[in-house]
């Protein structure tokens, strides 16, 4: 019985030296090449890292500073995605414009692109706050390439650019203001980085 005991206790110690010889034998190390600067007799790597971009709002001293930041992130959130569809649309239908054979034939896409926005987006276009709507402006702008007096002018053609502008400054917008990342709507850009990157 005691030799018993012995042979199981044996045979315990050589499974586990067996196991460890063979897991340490399994891991095999390729060697990495890097290249490196000779700097005063010293052999330094030199890793080259992959760009990084960091985006951060200052958050402001105040409560109705942060207040207003608040109130600026949840519009932008709130109209990033219209001004990506409008790109999106914009995209789709100049390519279709541009593949029209005759004026008349894309004056009928025009009023039919026009007809399907309206349909399926107006009622929640028209929902947008004064503040929601300025925002758009600047990211369709930002989306587009071009202002929304721009493409307006260039759809519908200068007489209707000019109607939508009288318009759209009565009420306190202006369709021809461009969007500035680097200045005025630097926070702005930053919000919709953070959103792209699914920070915020």
């Amino acid at each position: 019985m005691y030799f018993a005991v012995l042979m199981k206790k044996y045979l315990f110690i050589l499974v586990i030296m067996v196991a460890c010889t063979y897991t340490s034998n399994g891991q095999t190390i390729s060697p990495l090449t890097l290249q490196a600067v000779v700097v005063d007799g010293d052999t330094i790597p030199v890793i080259l890292l992959d760009h990084v971009e960091v985006y951060a709002l200052s958050v402001p001293k105040t409560k109705r500073e942060r207040r207003k930041l608040t109130k600026l992130v949840r519009n932008v959130k709130k109209v990033y995605p219209w001004a990506r569809l409008a790109g999106y649309q914009l995209r789709k239908y100049d390519k279709l414009l541009r593949e029209a054979s005759s004026d008349k034939e894309r004056k009928k896409l025009m009023k039919q692109a026009e007809k399907e926005i309206n349909e399926k987006y107006g009622g929640e276009l028209r929902k947008l706050t004064f503040s929601q709507g300025k925002i758009l402006i600047k990211l369709i702008d930002r989306e587009t390439g071009n202002s929304s007096y721009e493409l307006v002018q260039e759809l519908r053609g200068k007489f209707t650019a000019f109607f939508y502008q009288a318009f759209a400054r009565i009420w306190g917008y202006n369709l021809k203001v461009k969007y500035d990342p680097e200045g005025e709507d630097k926070q702005i850009e930053t919000i919709v980085r953070l959103i792209e990157r699914g920070q915020i």
